[in-house]
């Protein structure tokens, strides 16, 4: 009798268990490498670029308009996303690299990932794409809680069809060395779609984090893309046609990337992030009109970014929100519908109040950003800023004077008021102390490097 009790028991709780995993959505982030806010044409009217898919994504879900990256560059970023906490805090201050007299950070194999979180709670994790968070382990997708891996490991490729960097291979399937063929952006989006097919077929949900490298540079969009680009705009200079080509390549994938999820049905279960890792490249052509200057810069070109959220029946379709929110912010969200607790150490906040339309919280965030750098600009020190409220502190090099601005008022940061607001400026001298302060006490070399 008493067996017959415990076996009913577990089975219940065991039912209740699949219930609720089953009410649980897929969790899909998609991550570009350089877009631009002005190269997607649901945020810039009358723009040289066309995203119909994300633009449609726009308008079946959410459009964020003051959303900012973590950090200015790749590695900072996705160390932010990954861990939700700022990226400094988990030893990631500025690029990771393939030449260790060249990398500037090292993510801290201590912090639980949003993989290992989800994994643990019941997700199969999967990261299709770029990784830019180590190269070896214990610093792999594989050893950060991802039970599949298919992509690349280093910053970026040489070239989009070799797929090498400084000649090396980086491709991996788990930790297989592989060598595919063909453009680097049709290869990830082939790969999603075979994923999302297999998981259509299992009882538990995914997290799937998609990391494109386009539109970064080099700047190689297939050739009937770019003759597409020139065609529908005479005149258009070569190297804004290259960018354009690039990013409308890019959206074509992402609309494969959708069209796969309606055709298994996960369209209706899956909640869908698209952002970028940073402003885009004016180096390259790319556009972050209206804000100013762009990747590399604390000037808000280089931290606005794309924000779309997509989940059917949570989220309003066709409504936008003013919440002023880091990349970081997707860790908690995902945490949240998940059902799983955000950990004490966490900075990210979820964004499930602004999904559900409830106005902000009253007391503005404090958002804080890093990069370190090498090279003669840099000299392998970082430089910071800071928001709060109305006003952002900043530097865009280790040399460079601080720098204040109010962005109610001077929303393109053209009027730098530090000398007049000096009672202001100390105050957010104090609280950008703070900020560096916590991420000095995290390691960002690799202990072999510390102890040379």
């Amino acid at each position: 009798m008493l067996l017959r009790l415990l076996g009913f028991i577990l089975a219940v709780s065991g039912g209740a268990l699949a219930a609720t995993q089953a009410s649980r959505p897929n969790v899909l982030v998609i991550l570009t490498d350089d877009l631009g806010i002005g190269d997607v044409s649901a945020y810039r009217a009358g723009a040289d670029v066309r995203t119909p898919h994300l633009d449609r994504l726009a308008t079946e879900g959410m459009r964020f308009t003051r959303m900012r990256a973590n950090a200015t560059v790749c590695s900072p970023t996705r160390a932010a996303l990954m861990s939700g906490r700022y990226a400094d805090r988990v030893g990631v201050p500025g690029l990771i690299r393939t030449d260790s007299d060249n990398t500037w950070g090292y993510f801290d194999p201590a912090v639980p990932t949003l993989a290992d979180h989800l994994r643990t709670a019941g997700y199969h994790t999967a990261l299709i794409g770029k990784w830019n968070l180590g190269l070896t382990a214990p610093a792999t997708p594989n050893d950060r809680g991802f039970d599949f891996f298919h992509g690349f490991l280093d910053d970026m490729m040489d070239s989009y069809t070799t797929h090498l960097r400084q000649g090396r291979n980086y491709m991996r399937r788990d930790r297989e060395v592989i060598t595919p063929v063909g453009h680097a952006t049709e290869i990830f989006t082939g790969w999603t779609r075979d994923y999302l097919r297999e998981r259509a077929k299992a009882p538990s949900p995914f997290f799937l984090y998609l990391a494109y490298n386009a539109p970064h540079f080099p700047m190689q969009p297939p050739a009937e893309w770019l003759a597409k680009v020139k065609q529908r705009e005479p005149g258009i200079d070569e190297k804004r046609a290259l960018s354009v080509a690039m990013i409308e390549h890019f959206d074509d994938g992402l609309g494969q990337v959708l069209a796969a999820l309606k055709e298994t049905g996960l369209d209706r279960t899956t909640l869908v992030v698209v952002t970028s890792d940073n402003g885009g490249s004016l180096a390259h052509a790319q556009n972050n009109d209206p804000w100013r200057d762009g990747k590399q810069s604390h000037y808000d070109g280089g931290l606005r970014v794309p924000f779309v959220v997509r989940w059917p029946g949570h989220v309003a379709p066709g409504t936008t929100s003013d919440y002023a929110g880091l990349t970081f912010d997707i860790f908690a969200t995902a945490l949240e519908v998940a059902g799983v607790a955000r950990p004490a150490a966490t900075d990210a906040v979820s964004l499930m109040p602004a999904l559900r339309g409830e106005p902000a919280p009253a007391e503005p965030r404090e958002l804080y950003f890093v990069r370190r750098e090498g090279g003669a600009i840099y000299g392998g020190k970082s430089y910071e800023a800071l928001i709060r409220g109305d006003w952002k502190l900043l530097q865009n090099s280790p040399y460079a004077p601080l720098e204040l601005y109010n962005l109610k008022d001077d929303p393109q940061e053209k009027n730098d008021v530090f000398a007049s607001q000096q009672k202001v400026a100390r105050e957010m001298q104090v609280a950008l102390r703070r900020h560096i302060q916590r991420g000095g006490a995290t390691p960002w070399q690799p202990p072999a490097a510390t102890a040379r």
